[in-house]
């Protein structure tokens, strides 16, 4: 399947968007998270961990997912193909990983935050509310760095569909 040219630039549009939103809803986690940890007021520990759990509930899985499927797209609808290159290999696997961390563990956590804050506790664990945001703010900048620069070259796979195109062409 290959995408014509508007369609693709459409999906292209559409996956870089989605990756810098879910980026950008990462750093206002960090900051979030940041500022509930460092905090003295009781009050503002609450409204942080609120605003963290209105932007795990709302935003980020949708955001998540749009950038998934939108890049899945383009890897097999281009010539770079999902198995083709290594950078798009790993792009893939990282975005399925911080898929599901963000699904099944920086969720739950910021939910056990704001349990426990509400209930007019303390913050049980910092790691709950900035662990996830720091490796998925290190795993985004990570994919777009590799986005711009597509190192490692081309995976067996790749190589070999290069080699029977070169030998169809001649």
């Amino acid at each position: 399947m290959k995408l014509s040219r508007p369609a693709r630039r459409a999906t292209l549009i559409v996956h870089v968007a989605a990756s810098a939103g879910w980026l950008g809803l990462t750093l206002g986690l960090l900051a979030l998270g940041i500022t509930a940890t460092t905090t003295g007021s009781a009050v503002t520990v609450e409204a942080s961990v609120r605003a963290m759990k209105l932007f795990a509930d709302w935003l980020l899985l949708p955001v998540a997912f749009l950038t998934l499927l939108s890049g899945l797209l383009l890897s097999l609808g281009t010539p770079w193909g999902l198995a083709r290159h290594r950078w798009v290999c790993t792009k893939f696997w990282l975005t399925l990983a911080t898929t599901t961390a963000t699904a099944f563990a920086l969720r739950p956590g910021v939910n056990s935050a704001v349990a426990a804050v509400t209930a007019g506790g303390p913050l049980p664990d910092t790691g709950d509310v900035l662990f996830g945001p720091v490796v998925s703010l290190s795993a985004y900048v990570f994919m777009t760095v590799i986005s711009v620069l597509k190192p490692w070259g081309p995976t067996r796979r790749g190589r070999r569909l290069r080699a029977q195109e070169a030998g169809a062409r001649a």
